[in-house]
């Protein structure tokens, strides 16, 4: 959204809404902006959960295993979890075949023991960030 729909929706005007969207974005508030892409037209049909356990919670065995999946371009989220393993995957794939390989090489990978992968039907609601309140 424009600087002057935020302004207009905080019920200010534009300069001071300008500062105090900077003032946020150098107190590390904001980290950045991104465009919202419809991932079918780029070619990616499917998008999958898989939920990992690794062999050991030792933390050179959680940091190891994030830092190579946090190499894959399909892997879009990575969350170390409590109960019922040990992360939680997102990720996007072009196809079922495509989608079979990302979980093959997830299984393959050092230190997994488990792998197991949640299908997404549809998403009925997908809102980046949190919750503001700007009233």
């Amino acid at each position: 959204m424009t600087n002057v729909e935020l302004a207009k929706r905080a019920d200010i005007s534009a300069p001071p809404c300008l500062r105090r969207v900077r003032t946020l974005e150098q107190e590390g508030y904001i980290h950045g902006y991104h465009a919202a892409i419809d991932a079918t037209k780029l070619g990616f049909t499917e998008m999958f959960f898989a939920l990992v356990g690794l062999s050991s919670q030792a933390q050179n065995v959680l940091q190891t295993f994030e830092q190579s999946v946090s190499i894959w371009p399909e892997v879009r989220e990575c969350h170390m979890i409590r109960g019922g393993g040990d992360f939680l995957i997102k990720l996007v794939a072009r196809d079922k075949s495509h989608r079979d390989d990302l979980t093959m090489r997830l299984t393959a990978s050092d230190n997994v023991v488990t792998v197991s992968t949640l299908e997404t039907i549809r998403t009925e609601k997908d809102a980046p960030g949190v919750p503001v309140d700007l009233g």
